[in-house]
This record gives C-alpha cells, sequence and structure tokens, in this order.
C-alpha cells in the first residue's frame, strides 16, 4: 500500500464497478450477434471468429499501452481519458460496421480504445483497497464485467426477436458513453494519488519492464493467466453461436439462445465474487488451480453436449461460465501481491500482452476447427463442435503446471524476505 493514509470516501466502489459493468457491455455485443451477422454477411465460421480475435487484438494493444501510460502519468488521468475514447470508438462499430472487413477493423478499434477501463481500474482498486479484502474488491470488479456481457446479451437477445440485432449493438455501445460518465463521479470519490517520495527517482519503462520478465513468480503467474484466457476469450465469443445453432432455426428460440448466454454470463457474476473473497483466505494458487482443472475438464465435455435439451445445455454453460471465470480476478490479486506498486502498471501490461495475445487467438483457432469438423463430419455435427470446444482446452492444458510453479515460486519468495 501507499503511504497516503487519506482513504477513499464511501461509495467509490459501487461507482468503479457500475462504470465496469457499462463499459464492459460493447465485449459481448459481437458475440451476441454473431450468429446473424454470420448470415447477414456471408461470413464462414473463421471469419466470424476472427472479427472477435481483432477486438482481443486491439484490446490487447490497449492493455499494454495504458499500463505504462498509468504508471507515468496515473491510472486516474488514464482511466478518464481512455473511457471517453472508448465510448467514441464503441458507437463508430455500431453504426458504421456493414461487412467483414469493416466489421474487423471497427471492432478491432473499439478494442484498441477500450483498456483503459481495465487495467487502469485494477491499479486503482490495488490503490483503494488493503491486502485483506483486496481479493473481494477485485472480484467485484470482475463480476461487474460479467454483469455486463450479461446484459449485453440480454439486450442483443431482445432486439434480435423485437427489431434488428444492429439495434442492439447501438444500445450496447450508448451504455459505454453512460459508464465513461460514471468515472468522473468514482474518481472524485477515490484516494488522492500518492505524491512522489523526496529524492527518488522514477524507473524508467525499459527498466521496469525488464525488471517485470525477470520476476519469476509474477511471470510464472502471467503465463497461467495466458493459458486461461485462451479457454475463457474462446467461450465467451462462441457460446451464444454454440446455443443459437443448439436451438434450432425458429427465430424465438434462437433469441432464446442468446438469451439463455446472457444468464450464464449472469451466473458467472458469483464465481467472480467468490473466486476472489476465496482466494483471500484459502490461497490465490489453490483457488487458481481448482477452477482452472474444473473449467479445462469443461472444455473437453462441452462439445459433446451439443444433442442436450436447451435447457440443459444452458444450465452447463452456466456452470462452465461460472468455472471459467472464476479464477479471473485471483490472477490480477496476485499479480498486485508479488510485484512492487511503482511497477504494477508495467507488470498488468506484460500480463496483458500474454492473455490477450492468447486470447486474440482462440476464438479464431475455433472457427478453423469448427469449419473443418463441419467439413469433415457435416453441418450440424456433435464432432464438429466437439472438435471447436476441445481446441479450447487444449490451448489451456499447460495452465495448471503454471499455477503450481507460480505456487511454489512465491512461496520461496515469501520465506526469503
Amino acid at each position: 500500500m501507499s503511504g497516503n493514509t487519506a482513504g477513499p470516501a464511501r461509495g467509490w466502489l459501487a461507482l468503479l464497478c457500475a462504470s465496469r459493468l457499462l463499459q464492459s457491455m460493447i465485449v459481448t455485443a459481437y458475440s451476441g450477434v454473431l450468429p446473424f451477422a454470420m448470415a447477414d454477411w456471408h461470413m464462414t465460421a473463421a471469419q466470424a471468429g476472427s472479427i472477435q480475435s481483432a477486438w482481443h487484438v486491439g484490446y490487447m494493444s490497449s492493455l499494454f499501452a495504458v499500463g505504462l501510460l498509468a504508471d507515468r502519468y496515473g491510472p486516474q488521468r488514464i482511466f478518464f481519458a481512455g473511457s471517453a475514447v472508448s465510448a467514441a470508438a464503441a458507437l463508430a462499430f455500431a453504426l458504421f460496421a456493414r461487412d467483414h472487413l469493416s466489421a474487423m477493423l471497427l471492432y478491432g478499434l473499439a478494442g484498441l480504445c477500450a483498456g483503459a477501463s481495465y487495467t487502469p481500474g485494477l491499479q486503482l482498486l490495488a490503490h483503494n483497497t488493503e491486502p485483506a479484502v483486496r481479493g473481494r474488491a477485485m472480484g467485484l470488479f470482475i463480476g461487474s464485467s460479467s454483469m455486463g456481457y450479461a446484459l449485453s446479451l440480454a439486450v442483443v437477445a431482445t432486439f434480435s426477436h423485437l427489431q434488428h440485432w444492429r439495434l442492439g449493438l447501438l444500445v450496447a455501445a450508448g451504455c459505454t458513453v453512460a459508464g465513461a460518465l460514471l468515472t468522473i463521479q468514482a474518481l472524485r470519490r477515490m484516494r488522492p494519488p500518492s505524491p512522489p517520495v523526496p529524492g527518488s527517482a522514477r524507473e524508467g519503462t525499459l527498466h521496469a519492464l525488464a525488471a517485470t520478465v525477470r520476476d519469476k513468480p509474477a511471470m510464472a503467474g502471467n503465463w497461467a493467466y495466458a493459458f486461461h484466457c485462451w479457454e475463457l476469450m474462446a467461450l465467451w465469443a462462441w457460446l451464444p453461436a454454440y446455443l443459437v445453432a443448439s436451438s434450432g432455426t425458429a427465430a424465438s428460440w434462437q433469441g432464446a439462445g442468446i438469451a439463455l448466454a446472457a444468464l450464464a454470463h449472469l451466473v458467472s457474476v458469483f464465481g467472480s465474487i467468490a473466486g476472489g473473497a476465496a482466494s483471500d483466505r484459502l490461497g490465490r494458487a489453490r483457488v487458481m488451480m481448482i477452477a482452472t482443472v474444473a473449467s479445462l475438464c469443461m472444455s473437453f465435455a462441452f462439445g459433446w453436449m451439443w444433442s442436450w435439451p436447451l435447457w440443459l445445455l444452458a444450465a452447463a454453460a452456466a456452470v462452465y461460465n461460472l468455472l471459467a471465470i472464476a479464477d479471473s480476478s485471483v490472477y490480477s490479486t496476485a499479480l498486485a501481491d508479488v510485484v512492487a506498486p511503482h511497477r504494477l502498471g508495467v507488470a498488468f501490461s506484460v500480463r496483458s500482452v500474454m492473455g490477450f495475445g492468447a486470447g486474440a487467438l482462440s476464438p479464431w483457432v475455433f472457427g478453423l476447427a469448427l469449419d473443418w469438423g463441419q467439413i469433415r463430419f457435416g453441418l450440424g455435427s456433435t464432432h464438429a463442435w466437439v472438435a471447436a470446444w476441445s481446441s479450447a482446452g487444449l490451448g489451456a492444458l499447460l495452465g495448471p503446471l503454471m499455477i503450481a510453479r507460480f505456487s511454489r515460486l512465491h512461496r520461496a519468495h515469501m520465506a526469503a524476505r
């Protein structure tokens, strides 16, 4: 913690989480309209997945940049300015995407502008909370994201049934504007930035990057996070399409498929909060390991559930989402635990490149596996979806090994202090 003794004002965390909820709605807006855009724009599964991958490439880049900028100029400034730019980019995507190429470019741009509501937010949480309750606070913040993902899919499901799927995109983008406005009130209630220590020199970016790469506990946790993101981003990108495809061709059932995907995200809010709180009591590595192994089992089993009744498949999707998200906040908390505050932004930047780099590839690889499976086994085949969902599990298999390494190195680091 910083040496600043002035505490944050009441309500700062609620406002921060509300801002995050609204700004995160654009993240799943495309996955909610993916089956409809795929038909209207005559795209293959790989092309449809590449649009989501473009988001993750842009998001990864922005997370790296804003982490560096936040260390230099302060997370408060970057959080506010970046939120405004992100809202404008989200509106541009909703208004002007017309085909595969324009959607890929504009959604990639929206992702490129979206990182300011995440990495600086994590730094602000670390600055305004004590370690004993930091996991719960991180869980609430990540859970707010899941709530936004669920609300976005619910909006898309409603408008795809009543009006047109593009109107759902516009509503989701409009919510990012409201979220950007809420950042003003959230920042006013937070602990003031810590003044620089007299006589201390600012650490250069390259030096901080080198120190982070040499930090073995931090990098072990970052690698575990990368494998986690491979699985999670594929799940988020393709779950609505999977439920829509399983539901049949009737428009009402397709809308129900997206709504059930929203419900799965809503259930995962509990996973984020429970996982973060459990890590405060049971330890970061233990919670990460339990959640990772359980979600891996779901990745390899989920494709085989293709022919289940829709209500039962949706229940399994909710469990899958809950397990996959349960440790997301724990990775952030664990990194804040082991990295010095003055280079936490750089450490989050390195983690973001690794995690969202993996997450950028996995939706595209999932689409390639689905295309291959449909050619090999036929359209609507269970085996095609088994191949696709197995690609999510295969890319995350090394996660448990990295978690075990993080646990061992962290214990050695703490013993040496």
